[in-house]
């Protein structure tokens, strides 16, 4: 596609809306930027990059004249497709992409697409380290923290792109095609975004749309959802989590399967799989062990955003668990824990927009007691721990309520730790 001297809208001007606007520019592009924020706000956003002060910014609020003022709109991966503004833009036929699909345009390396519920950065990570051990040189960037738009110019031609996709990303995609794409799981998840369960599945079975027979599928055998559309895929469906991989491999946990079906695909052999596993250390903020006290583990998982993420946390405790959790409520049914809750969890400390919804979820399983701050939230875990206990941080809720992402939250309960 051919953007020079083509006006690109982008909406939302974030992490995302910046690598946009800087391919755009190297592509010989004239950048519009539309975002609802407070034009002080988004003019120190631009200020904070390398791009030109005299982009044509519109901020507080879209317009009609400035969208239908385009020749393409692109989206950051926070617009929802069926928006007032994509709406806008199609009555005009303005061509409307999602962040990943304009990358994509113009990359023509082999992509390895990531998406599911849970799972995605540390399944991400660990084929990216795989295939990086078995001599392919990589890119991962994406969902994970850095956008594919700020890679896709400046990759050599040996390069695989691993790509975490979210449902964001995937809903509003035509072309986007990868040549391995894994579907790990699909759990309750930004059911705030999605009108349902279903509208948010297709959202994610999305990544499959494209393939053909020469791409490869990877499907949780175990997972009804995603097993269930493997009918309807047009690639080469390899499955992981079966029961022959699961034989062969009995003590490995579901993202370690996950990962080495895929790099199983790029002829990696178990011996290499092995070695990257076996020093595999984890994702920070993914139960990120931070330090003891008193003999009291404190554990950073603020990478949890869902109930099954905070499942997953619990499940691998061995140890009697103080929890902190709560902020943004992503229309998460909780009670779903209730009886990990019971089992588990000894006190817990609930933070956030969300907090009256923990309690009341949980409230006669375990004693929950509410705090206004995360340091408040530390200090009062602590207080109710034990020699042998473990405070688990692990939201369950988005960070947007008090942090501007899980890492900027991940980042300041490792500091209030570090402090005790």
């Amino acid at each position: 596609m051919d953007v020079r001297n083509k006006k690109v809208t982008i909406i939302g001007f974030g992490r995302s809306g910046s690598a946009i606007a800087d391919l755009v520019l190297q592509l010989g592009g004239v950048v519009q930027i539309s975002d609802s924020a407070p034009k002080e706000k988004v003019q120190e956003m631009i200020a904070q990059t390398n791009l030109e002060s005299n982009i044509c910014l519109e901020s507080d609020h879209h317009t009609e004249e400035f969208i239908k003022n385009s020749d393409f709109v692109v989206l950051s991966p926070g617009v929802r497709f069926d928006s007032q503004v994509v709406a806008w833009a199609m009555e005009a036929k303005i061509p409307c992409f999602s962040e990943i699909e304009f990358a994509w345009m113009f990359c023509k390396n082999s992509i390895v697409a990531v998406t599911g519920s849970n799972g995605k950065t540390t399944v991400s990570t660990l084929i990216s380290q795989i295939l990086e051990s078995a001599g392919k040189k990589t890119c991962l960037c994406g969902n994970i923290g850095s956008p594919f738009t700020k890679h896709v110019l400046n990759l050599t031609s040996d390069q695989v792109v691993v790509l975490e996709v979210s449902s964001f990303q995937l809903e509003s995609i035509e072309r986007f095609r990868a040549h391995v794409a894994i579907f790990l799981n699909c759990t309750q998840n930004h059911l705030d975004r999605h009108k349902d369960m279903d509208d948010y599945f297709l959202a994610k079975s999305k990544i499959f749309l494209n393939q053909d027979e020469k791409d490869y599928a990877i499907v949780n055998f175990n997972d009804d959802r995603t097993k269930g559309i493997a009918s309807k895929i047009k690639a080469k469906i390899v499955y992981f989590n079966d029961p022959q991989q699961l034989k062969k491999f009995p003590d490995e946990n579901l993202n370690f399967l996950a990962a080495r079906c895929v790099c199983h695909v790029f002829g990696v052999s178990d011996e290499i799989i092995d070695g990257v596993l076996k020093k595999f250390k984890g994702v920070e903020h993914r139960l990120e062990w931070v330090r003891s006290i008193d003999d009291i583990d404190f554990i950073n998982d603020s990478k949890a955003t869902t109930a099954e993420a905070g499942r997953w946390a619990l499940e691998r405790a061995e140890k009697p668990v103080v929890m902190i959790c709560g902020g943004r409520d992503k229309n998460i049914d909780f009670t779903v824990l209730r009886d990990l809750i019971k089992a588990k969890v000894k006190e817990m400390v609930v933070i956030g927009e969300s907090r009256d919804k923990i309690r009341d979820a949980f409230s006669d399983v375990v004693d929950v007691e509410l705090e206004d701050s995360l340091e408040g939230a530390v200090l009062k875990a602590k207080e109710f721990s034990q020699q042998g206990d473990c405070v688990l941080f692990s939201p369950m809720c988005t960070s947007f309520d008090m942090f501007l992402n899980f890492e900027e939250r991940g980042k300041v309960f490792k500091e209030i730790v570090e402090s005790l």
